[in-house]
């Protein structure tokens, strides 16, 4: 695998390198916010492990921007002292898909890496499968147990980002601007397509999968 290190410790970023080197895996090492978004928009990763304590700028403002102008979206996990609830909800609210605080084990990041590596591959394919809930990029189609779902191009939409981020919530922030870029409309246009999201998805079945995170956005539960 190929990683980018965003880690301004130089000791912490030299132990994390040799052992992720143990691994076969590449990593180069980007030492502050600037350099870290330059690479990521220039270079394809499959996982950025990224401080949030950074010379020139905030951790959170470099996932953030990551997430918006890296051409393949690399699954982000956050490495970081901050390990209130509170800092953890900020940092999914700005994009991270996971989360690991100082101190940590060494091999849990190894772990962690593979599995957003992982999930990110598989949500790659054109057709996506989660429970008994299956979308098709390709002939942009739903089914739920093998029932078709109508849903408007909006609603799609919004249904194969919460599924590219599964089992993790995606805040109404980047959900918005995922759907709308830097244009979003001015109303509450994403409340109302939710709302249409989720009576098409969860209506007609027992199982509620659209789920709302108090303070964060949307989630998907697939039981």
């Amino acid at each position: 695998m190929n990683i980018l290190l965003v880690e301004d410790n130089h000791t912490i970023a030299r132990q994390l390198a040799e052992f992720l080197n143990l691994h076969t895996w590449q990593v180069e090492h980007a030492h502050c916010g600037k350099q870290a978004i330059q690479w990521a928009q220039d270079n394809l990763y499959d996982v950025v492990l990224l401080d949030l304590n950074l010379p020139d700028m905030d951790g959170l403002q470099v996932c953030e921007t990551i997430k918006q102008l890296a051409p393949n979206n690399p699954p982000i996990l956050m490495l970081t002292a901050r390990d209130s609830f509170a800092d953890k909800v900020r940092g999914f609210n700005q994009g991270a898909d996971d989360y690991l605080t100082k101190p940590f084990d060494l091999r849990e990041v190894v772990l962690r890496c593979e599995a957003l590596a992982r999930r990110h591959t598989l949500h790659r394919q054109a057709k996506m499968s989660l429970g008994e809930l299956t979308l098709d990029n390709n002939q942009q189609q739903v089914t739920r147990q093998q029932r078709e779902i109508k849903l408007t191009q909006i609603g799609f939409k919004i249904l194969h980002e919460l599924m590219l981020v599964h089992p993790a919530a995606l805040s109404k922030r980047m959900l918005s601007h995922k759907i709308w870029q830097d244009n979003p409309p001015q109303t509450e246009a994403l409340k109302s397509h939710i709302y249409a999201l989720r009576n098409a998805l969860d209506k007609p079945f027992e199982h509620k999968m659209l789920l709302t995170v108090a303070n964060v956005g949307y989630r998907l539960d697939i039981g």
